[in-house]
């Protein structure tokens, strides 16, 4: 999924002020099944008397026309409209929304939700505001030593190649600084209204470091500091101000523009390191549809899974906490792993924080996998927001080049755009007569090229228990592998006929890192399903690009975790997870002291500095 500053948790705070629940549906959703037209934050925010409320309508096709006009009749402002997504963004009244909410026209009602960098509107990373005293008097900064980023991903190849050239990724963020490490192709400045070409610029520095992690070639830093895929362009859509927080229209603004103009600005992969908590099943969330209709146009849309795995009092775990659009069906979902930035793989672990899953209201397995995402040095710019708050985060190259060290899924979602930008330009390489991979069969790769992870041991939750791995609600299919990955799209022909066997030669399911080699999960979660054997080898229908992730699929072992799960009253995943006392779907989710889902929403104002 995811970090903001105290002012920005105020703001959040403020617009989803405590208070009853639409009505009963919302509170207690069927799986999969549309709960209202009007998503529950906006519900709460109507419902606790806070007057006119900033809202996304979505319509049915065909009728956006009418609606602008009826809004308009009525004395409305639209101040955004969507055509790709049928939505208008304008302020509704509790009354108006509720009227609104009649007409069989309508598809849904959406709150214009805050979004804050990587994923959910908690305090993500404790930015909290520090004196200018405190600055200056801050000690210089450390010396990093070498990342062992690249080499625990099993790169550089031997070969050398390949290293993204010609891909294209988008990244919707905070902005990018110019430098001399990367190559900014385009860029566009969303946050005052419009998609408006300005000059790359970076005021808050997420962007900036996102940028760094998927593409930076180590130019400033003596080739110290490399991004995963150092010769990709980068297209840049501020959508964050300078404290890292935006809206959800403009992301989508960003989204829809980005499809449309994919083949102008060269673009095949979307970085969305950034959200807010789930409101609505994902069928009927703006932002979900934004993400969907992105990756069927054949975009591969990743993002983070959000930072909201661990309850800050108590240490214990705590599932679903996934964000959205990490719940979009088609995006490829991405929690953070910590590799004791060691290159071997047998102590890597997930992270504490990280989001797990199952997604909120449809019960999606999520996150997809996990990538290293913890405490990861990249490109910094000193007048940024975050490196002038995050003092203790501050570092630099032997040269003396700044950085930043930062964690978090927002990372983890980085590192994974870099590796899909690797797989694309491997297969690319083949032949000029392939079709492209589909976003579909980009996940599917990722997946199933993936390495387990184990489990946190109980002692200490940063070493790794060999004795079992992961659940597949905490790390997805499994950690990241570009080697495997590289592999595995380097054997794939995708100009074969649909249902035949695709490999151009054959593969062993491992690869070696570190000197020694790993297995492949050769796992791919398909909705609530785990696919195995040799299914994403033969070129099958469900690796297209117009097929919605988990639909259209009858086999597979189902994920069932544990023994009993009663949909509405009580799910048991994996042997009795616990956080706080119980996990009720329905009426409420518990997750300590801090933070409840259902009746109402509350975010802790714990801090775990860095952390995005």
């Amino acid at each position: 999924m995811t970090n903001t500053c105290h002012r920005s948790v105020l703001l959040l705070s403020a617009s989803l002020l405590l208070a009853p629940a639409l009505d009963a549906s919302a509170q207690q959703p069927p799986r999969g099944a549309r709960a209202s037209k009007i998503d529950q934050a906006l519900g709460q925010a109507l419902d606790a008397g806070g007057g006119g409320q900033r809202v996304i309508v979505t319509v049915k096709p065909g009728y956006r026309g009418g609606i602008r006009r009826a809004l308009e009749q009525r004395g409305a402002r639209i101040d955004g409209e969507e055509a790709a997504t049928d939505a208008l963004v304008t302020v509704l009244s509790a009354a108006a929304a509720a009227d609104l909410a009649t007409r069989p026209e309508i598809d849904t009602i959406a709150l214009d939700s805050p979004v804050f960098a990587q994923g959910a509107g908690q305090r993500w990373g404790g930015v909290a505001s520090r004196s200018r005293a405190a600055d200056a008097a801050s000690p210089a900064p450390v010396p990093v030593v070498d990342t062992t980023l690249r080499a625990t991903l099993g790169l550089p190849l031997p070969s050398g190649t390949p290293n993204g050239a010609g891909i294209g990724v988008a990244i919707i963020d905070s902005g990018i600084a110019p430098s001399a490490n990367i190559n900014i192709t385009a860029f566009f400045d969303l946050t005052h209204g419009g998609v408006v070409p300005v000059r790359p610029y970076d005021d808050y520095g997420h962007g900036t470091h996102i940028a760094g992690l998927i593409g930076s070639d180590g130019t400033l830093s003596a080739r110290q500091f490399k991004g995963i895929a150092p010769a990709v362009n980068l297209v840049g859509l501020k959508v964050l101000d300078g404290t890292g927080q935006g809206q959800t229209s403009d992301v989508i603004r960003a989204l829809n523009f980005v499809t449309a103009n994919k083949d102008r600005l060269h673009v095949q992969i979307v970085n969305l390191s950034l959200g807010h908590p789930i409101f609505a099943p994902a069928a009927d969330d703006p932002l979900d549809r934004a993400v969907e209709k992105a990756v069927s146009s054949g975009l591969v849309v990743i993002t983070s899974a959000g930072n909201l795995g661990i309850n800050p009092d108590t240490g214990l775990p705590g599932y679903a906490g996934v964000t959205s659009p990490c719940n979009s069906p088609s995006a490829i979902c991405v929690g953070a792993a910590m590799t004791q930035n060691t290159v071997q793989r047998d102590d890597d672990v997930v992270a504490p924080y990280s989001s797990r899953g199952p997604s909120w209201y449809d019960g999606f397995a999520k996150p997809d996998l996990v990538a290293p995402g913890h405490r990861l040095a990249s490109d910094t710019t000193t007048t940024s927001y975050l490196y002038t708050q995050l003092v203790s985060s501050r570092g630099q190259a032997a040269n003396g080049q700044p950085l930043l060290v930062l964690s978090g899924t927002s990372m983890a979602a980085a590192v994974t755009s870099g590796v899909a930008a690797l797989v694309l330009d491997a297969h690319n390489r083949l032949s000029d007569d392939q079709p492209s991979l589909t976003p579909n069969l980009v996940k599917a790769i990722l997946e199933y090229t993936s390495v387990a992870v184990h489990a946190n041991s109980v002692a200490n939750p940063s070493v790794a228990d060999a004795s079992q791995d992961a659940d597949y609600l905490t790390q997805g299919a499994g950690e990241v592998n570009a080697a495997g990955a590289i592999a595995l799209a380097r054997s794939i022909d995708t100009s074969k006929r649909v249902g035949a066997w695709w490999l151009t030669k054959g593969i062993t399911p491992a690869s070696t890192i570190g000197g020694s080699s790993v297995d492949w999960s050769q796992k791919v979660l398909w909705n609530d399903t785990v696919l195995g054997g040799d299914l994403p080898y033969a070129n099958n229908i469900i690796w297209g690009t117009n097929i919605i992730w988990g639909t259209n699929i009858i086999w597979g072992t189902n994920i069932i975790w544990g023994t009993n799960i009663i949909w509405g009253t009580n799910i048991v995943w994996g042997t009795n997870i616990i956080w706080g006392t119980n996990i009720i779907w329905g009426t409420n989710i518990i997750w300590g002291t801090n933070i409840i889902w259902g009746t109402n929403i509350i975010w802790g104002t714990s801090a775990q500095e860095g952390v995005f």
